[in-house]
């Protein structure tokens, strides 16, 4: 059954700090993403995760790519510590991924934190014990069905049949990115979100939406526990986060182009409007 998010809906998940707060009661979101090949994923995610309203990021990752979050975000911590939530996968290809970075992050998916998972550790995530929410795009999806042991093309066509049955073999919650993102969890909640700018066609954007989930998931776990049910609506709030900032960066360029950076900086006045909800 559709669930019907709404912008209105989302603004209740989205937590105004107080007097009383620090860095950790505002959520503390651990990143192992970025890769030699690609080290500008970790980048735009860890620059989304802060723009997203967080307490601490702490970054995880190859030299190259710490130099660069650090030089664009110093304010990153890129030493092992408490975190609420995880971010893993975004610009890595495992492929190329070292035994030392498997073990870490299966290390990880067997702990209690919420772990949003993307690209490159997809194919770690079955059986994971940790609360987990994947974010695949189409091609990405149907590899993950087939290592479920899923058909690979969704009956009919039907995105929104196919992420609710993903969700219930994996027992996790399902981000479906595309032009109409589709959130399901293994409880057969499902929503379809409005269709985002054409512009969110990008390179890097994705890296971008995992940073805003993994911002968004970390600052509720560190107010209550968190199960998949919960992760998929805390996922089709990111998602209109996501899109709403894109909308306003095609604005500022006057309906021209846009870049992955572009979303990540306008993701403070897209959360302020939708907080306002």
């Amino acid at each position: 059954m559709d669930g019907g998010w709404t912008a209105s809906d989302a603004a209740v998940l989205l937590r105004v700090p107080t007097a009383s707060d620090d860095k950790y009661s505002r959520g503390v979101l651990g990143v192992r993403t970025g890769s030699r090949q690609y080290p500008g994923a970790a980048v735009l995610g860890v620059e989304a995760a802060w723009r997203t309203g967080i307490g601490m990021v702490r970054y995880l990752g190859p030299d190259r790519a710490t130099d660069l979050v650090l030089h664009r975000r110093p304010e990153t911590v890129t030493v092992d510590g408490r975190v609420q939530a995880w971010l893993i996968g975004s610009g890595t290809d495992a492929a190329t991924r070292s035994p030392e970075e498997t073990a870490a992050l299966r290390a990880i998916l067997a702990a209690d934190a919420p772990v949003v998972v993307d690209a490159g550790a997809l194919d770690l995530v079955a059986g994971a014990a940790a609360p987990i929410v994947v974010t695949p795009h189409d091609r990405e999806h149907a590899r993950l069905r087939e290592a479920l042991g899923l058909p690979t093309t969704p009956r009919d066509g039907d995105r929104t049949a196919a992420a609710r049955e993903t969700a219930e073999a994996l027992g996790g919650s399902v981000l479906l990115k595309g032009s109409r993102t589709v959130v399901a969890t293994p409880g057969g909640w499902t929503t379809v979100l409005p269709e985002a700018t054409a512009w969110l066609s990008t390179a890097g954007t994705g890296d971008v939406l995992g940073g805003v989930l993994g911002a968004v998931v970390a600052g509720a776990a560190a107010q209550r526990r968190l199960d998949a049910e919960l992760l998929g609506r805390l996922a089709a709030t990111a998602s209109l986060l996501h899109a709403r900032a894109a909308a306003l960066a095609v604005e500022a360029a006057n309906g021209g182009p846009i870049a992955a950076l572009d979303v990540a900086e306008r993701l403070p006045a897209a959360w302020a409007q939708l907080r306002r909800r």
